[in-house]
């Protein structure tokens, strides 16, 4: 017997496809509503293909879950994780419980423990998606005992696994509506048992099907009518009906029972099919693969040049379902069976690199366990802080006046500081260092803070007359607030000064340019560079490249101590600027010596004693200009530069010349193997005679000629 062919079907799955594949691109806001039509879609097809053969088997049924569902499932995730790595700069945390979660069909739990946010949209794993796949693992797992239950009823009476079934559907949507009201939002979306009722909707509708008529028009024409009616109804839900409405809840309820009156109409419809109908079909056939796939080509694509063009991500979304689809199912053994065995192949490297993950965990919870004694610390502090405010507001302009503008009384001064600090969960993290660094402050921080909170918790602290002088926000890692509340924040805090902490992995959330240029035009608010003074300090941090380490805690509280620091000595900086202006002459005597182990020469060292010397074996052109712009920021460049470097130092003529430019202004000599033709007082040294075995060093007749030719031309051009 032919197997029918539902057309109408195909084209629910795949508006629904559509959708949500526009949603996780950030296009379509109400895409996430399709989701319900595809349990109801599930519900419905999983029990009528139970009811296919005289006797259950759960052998076949297992076997064919296992085979469509699960396989593809694995193949992708593995195949992802075999992928990332070649991404050097992606983070991803939670690679090993997570695709545990996946892999073993409880990711919509996991996810709800690792407080994940399915609608802010930031991709933060590859595997965000597979909640859903995760509640209809545990739906296909139980289904088949549920089915035979039902079915034995239907056996006696028809109506009575209708009637149970669809009483269980409508309560199971009333559970959903009321946690809802009562739950957060991430509850409600992931958790089993409120999602549930779309899928039992469909196995009601599978049911009334095998003992019943469709209820719909007998007219075929009148049926299309109000299918198509019910199809533009679902994509206006889809498009209009955003995460953030207060009736999502309801919506979610009608979007389910419009996606039963949709299955019921579609197939009491027979069409003839035509070259589109077609390309409908192919389409849909891949859609539980372009579901699989879209993620992490969103997420992978996200690390690159191409994160933000959406038909480079669609194409490559299809394509690659296209060929998954393909080997899967292809029937033609020679072709598909060397694919398949090709495409396991790199699943079993996936899975191996999969076993070999490291947890991060352990880690994660040590930081969970970190941030609630540092809360508990907080509190501690708050009492202590509320003891001797008083007195220490008394003494602060006594304090300013006795101050000495010496740089070691300053550095005292910024520590006994009356520092405010407010902050999420970084400066949490942090509290014990800021609190070791910082003794008489006091730092309110929590987690998950934004922004938007600062100006209520600086309110709550002025009105408690604890809002000392000066303040520190770190604040942005969880998003920030437009110039309106920050603008609050500055009222409240009036003419104190205000320090602003930039944030790492600015990427997921970019506001460190909002919070630069909002200090550039207010003349007490200041920017704290903790993303430029943590770059590629990777020993600062955890796995996720936010929360910090104990190493990272000190340099947290150094970086705020170095600003403020920097702040206060304002006046003494200028005092040592004119200091360093009548000492002219003599600095033009001094110089500095930039080289590798060239420069490891006993007689160097003694005859230039007062010479500097920036010695490093791993010098590269780029560090070495990098060194030569922070002293010329630094104003730490001396007069007199000498570049000595052996052969194993890789720079151009056409890089000194850029070095000679840098410098432009500094007496400038260059210690050379080769003859270069430069602007500056070139040594060269011929090595032919002087070079050691491994033609890198010099023997100590080699290292005595080079002193000699140094003083030489040093001495000849003064």
């Amino acid at each position: 017997m032919q197997k029918k062919y539902y057309y109408y079907l195909d084209v629910i799955r795949l508006v629904s496809c559509v959708a949500i594949l526009l949603y996780h691109l950030d296009i379509l806001k109400g895409g996430y509503l399709a989701v319900a039509t595809f349990f109801t879609l599930s519900g419905y097809l999983t029990c009528k293909s139970c009811f296919k053969d005289e006797r259950f088997s759960f052998f076949k049924y297992y076997k064919n879950k296992i085979l469509h569902i699960y396989l593809p499932l694995i193949i992708v995730v593995f195949l992802t994780i075999l992928i990332i790595p070649l991404f050097k700069n992606i983070i991803w945390v939670n690679l090993k419980p997570e695709t545990t979660s996946v892999i073993a069909g409880y990711n919509n739990f996991w996810q709800l423990d690792a407080n994940l946010d399915y609608f802010k949209h930031h991709v933060s794993s590859p595997f965000m998606h597979f909640w859903f796949i995760g509640i209809l693992l545990q739906f296909e797992l139980v289904f088949p005992f549920v089915f035979i239950i039902f079915k034995k009823m239907g056996n006696k009476v028809k109506a009575l696994p209708c009637i149970l079934l669809f009483l269980l559907s409508v309560a199971g949507a009333v559970y959903f509506y009321i946690q809802s009201k009562s739950s957060s939002m991430m509850f409600v979306y992931y958790n089993t048992f409120t999602r549930v009722f779309s899928l039992l909707f469909g196995v009601f509708l599978a049911f009334y099907h095998q003992y019943y008529k469709n209820l719909t028009f007998k007219n075929k024409i009148a049926s299309m009518i109000i299918f198509y009616v019910y199809i533009v109804l679902l994509i206006l839900s889809f498009i209009f009906i955003k995460s953030s409405n207060e009736y999502f809840n309801i919506v979610m309820i009608l979007v389910t029972i419009v996606s039963l009156r949709l299955v019921d109409y579609a197939t009491s419809i027979e069409k003839k099919i035509n070259i589109f109908d077609k390309l409908i079909k192919m389409l849909s056939s891949i859609s539980y693969e372009v579901y699989l796939v879209q993620y992490p080509v969103i997420f992978i694509v996200g690390y690159t040049m191409f994160k933000t063009n959406y038909f480079f991500i669609i194409l490559v979304t299809l394509v690659i379902s296209t060929i998954l689809h393909f080997i899967l199912n292809n029937k033609v053994k020679y072709i598909k069976i060397p694919l398949l065995i090709i495409l396991l192949i790199f699943t079993s490297i996936g899975g191996y690199k999969y076993i070999e993950a490291k947890d991060y965990t352990e880690d994660m919870k040590k930081l969970e366990e970190n941030l609630n004694k540092n809360e508990e610390l907080m509190q501690q502090k708050m009492e202590e802080f509320l003891s001797r405010e008083q007195k220490e507001n008394e003494e602060w302009n006594v304090t300013l006046e006795d101050i000495k503008k010496g740089e070691e009384e300053i550095k005292a001064y910024v520590k006994n500081l009356s520092v405010i600090g407010v902050g999420d969960s970084v400066m949490l993290g942090a509290v014990s260092g800021l609190y070791e660094m910082f003794p008489n402050s006091y730092f309110d921080a929590k987690t998950s803070r934004t922004d938007y909170e600062a100006a209520g918790v600086l309110r709550n602290l002025a009105s408690n007359n604890m809002l000392g002088n000066p303040i520190v926000l770190s604040l942005g890692t969880n998003g920030q607030c437009g110039a309106r509340c920050r603008d609050e924040v500055l009222a409240i805090c009036g003419d104190r000064e205000i320090f602003m902490l930039t944030v790492t992995n600015d990427y997921e959330v970019y506001v460190n340019e909002d919070l630069i240029n909002y200090a550039n035009s207010h003349d007490n608010v200041h920017i704290i560079d903790w993303n430029n003074i943590s770059k590629g300090h990777t020993d600062y941090f955890i796995a996720d490249g936010i929360h910090l380490t104990p190493v990272g805690v000190s340099a947290y509280a150094n970086a705020i101590y170095d600003a403020l620091l920097d702040f206060y000595m304002t006046d003494y900086n200028k005092k040592v600027e004119e200091l360093l202006k009548q000492h002219e002459e003599e600095e033009k005597n001094k110089m500095t010596f930039y080289g590798n182990e060239l420069l490891l020469n006993q007689d160097i060292f003694d005859y230039y004693s007062d010479a500097k010397f920036e010695v490093n074996k791993d010098y590269t052109y780029d560090s070495l200009v990098k060194l030569l712009n922070q002293e010329i920021e630094n104003n730490s460049l001396t007069h007199k530069l000498i570049f000595a470097f052996d052969n194993t130092f890789d720079i151009t003529e056409e890089q000194y010349k850029k070095i000679i430019e840098l410098c432009y202004d500094h007496e400038i000599y260059i210690v050379s193997f080769k003859e270069y033709n430069l602007d500056a007082n070139v040594i060269y040294f011929d090595t032919s005679k002087y070079m050691m075995i491994d033609n890198i060093h010099l023997t100590d007749e080699g290292s005595k000629k080079l002193f000699d030719e140094i003083i030489k031309k040093i001495e000849k051009s003064q």
